[in-house]
């Protein structure tokens, strides 16, 4: 895989604790600086911090790609093949609602990919997709 800088993403939730629950113990990321305003993480070797806004918090339109209904407004991180398909099941075992269950898109073409979309506590859509071929990552 390239090199890579890491990239920082603030983002609004609704309760720290929920927030710290879901980020932390499902999906297993490092905890960072917090107070009671907001909660850093270690997102896959990226810096997201959630804050609490209530008022800016809001569902993502949708925008159809490869007959999926996709949430325009939304974040996650490729993951290696092993480590995407634990984190399914990880998900489907905490019994969070998938909004696009994980499956392979574009499956055969330039880009192949698994993916699978959920919401976080305060509804902030998530994408988690894996390469078997880290080469289409940026294929055209």
């Amino acid at each position: 895989m390239q090199n890579y800088t890491p990239f920082h993403l603030a983002f609004p939730i609704l309760s720290i604790e929920d927030t710290r629950t879901f980020y932390g113990e499902l999906l297993g990321c490092e905890v960072g600086r917090s107070t009671d305003k907001w909660i850093d993480f270690n997102f896959f070797g990226h810096q997201i911090s959630a804050h609490v806004k209530p008022e800016e918090v809001s569902r993502a339109k949708t925008n159809e790609v490869d007959g999926d209904a996709v949430p325009v407004r939304h974040f996650g991180a490729i993951l290696e093949w092993e480590q995407w398909h634990q984190l399914a099941d990880k998900v489907k075992a905490a019994g969070i609602k998938f909004i696009i269950e994980p499956h392979i898109r574009f499956k055969g073409e330039v880009g192949e990919q698994a993916t699978m979309f959920f919401l976080d506590p305060a509804g902030n859509a998530l994408e988690f997709k894996s390469f078997q071929d880290m080469s289409q990552i940026f294929a055209k």
